[in-house]
């Protein structure tokens, strides 16, 4: 089950995977899961809330134009 660090670092990666000049999926994935990784990790979550917040991490950067929080870039 998610603690809320995960929780809180899954809500700042989507916040940063937001960004416009990110151009392809894969950048906007490896971004998450840094920015996840690092959030939860600097929350004091343990080894497994790390991992999870990073693959949330990594899914909601790579589908965030998907999901209309970013413009597809052309």
């Amino acid at each position: 089950m998610f603690k809320a660090t995960s929780v809180f670092a899954l809500v700042a990666v989507l916040g940063v995977a937001g960004c416009d000049n990110i151009d392809t999926d894969g950048e906007r994935a490896l971004i998450g899961a840094g920015v996840g990784a690092a959030g939860s990790a600097a929350l004091g979550g343990d080894d497994r809330d790390t991992v999870a917040a990073a693959l949330g991490g990594a899914a909601a950067g790579a589908l965030a134009d998907d999901i209309g929080l970013v413009r597809r870039s052309r």
